[in-house]
């Protein structure tokens, strides 16, 4: 009877011992799984950082034209265009006009530019700075010789600079406004 009771308590532990190999090796794939995903999270959070910014400024409309303030003056060759700022942290504005096929970029930051084809509305000088935020600002591009095909905006965001956030396909005469 001896030799029936010792079988019974080997195949009892050998049984437990199956089940603490389970749970031991279900808390290795967790522990595991957790080591992984706090990685790779913070790998995307760190390559996404710019990207939520600029996804944020995208799609809320904060750098905008006011079209109502913008158009182009086939006399003096000139595009009038006002720029809106939102409450929004941004470092520099680019906008490019576009006419008969070629581009034409302005970078407007915070800071008084010396670009001569860039003028303040206000008093048609150099030094023209972006509006600061909730505000807005207009200016005037010299020598754009055709009427422009589209005039576009794209902020900056740290130091990263994000997909247009407004554009206008049909500037109307300035002439209509006086």
């Amino acid at each position: 009877m001896k030799i029936n009771i010792s079988l019974g308590k080997l195949k009892n532990n050998k049984g437990l011992s199956e089940v603490v190999a389970v749970v031991i090796m279900i808390l290795l794939v967790i522990v595991a799984a957790a080591i992984i995903w706090a990685t790779i999270n913070n790998l995307i959070e760190k390559k996404t950082e710019g990207v939520k910014s600029c996804f944020d400024v995208g799609f809320s409309e904060k750098v905008f034209f006011n079209g109502d303030y913008t158009c182009y003056d086939s006399t003096t060759k000139e595009v009038q265009f006002s720029v809106g700022i939102g409450d929004v942290e941004i470092e520099k504005i680019i906008v490019t006009i576009s006419a008969g096929g070629s581009s034409k970029s302005f970078e407007i930051t915070s800071e008084a530019g010396t670009q001569t084809d860039l003028l303040k509305y206000s008093d048609r000088t150099t030094g023209a700075v972006m509006p600061g935020k909730n505000a807005g600002l207009t200016y005037i591009a010299t020598g754009i010789e055709e009427v422009p095909d589209w005039i576009k905006i794209a902020p900056f965001v740290g130091e990263k600079q994000c997909d247009p956030t407004d554009t206008i396909y049909e500037l109307e005469d300035c002439s209509l406004f006086s």
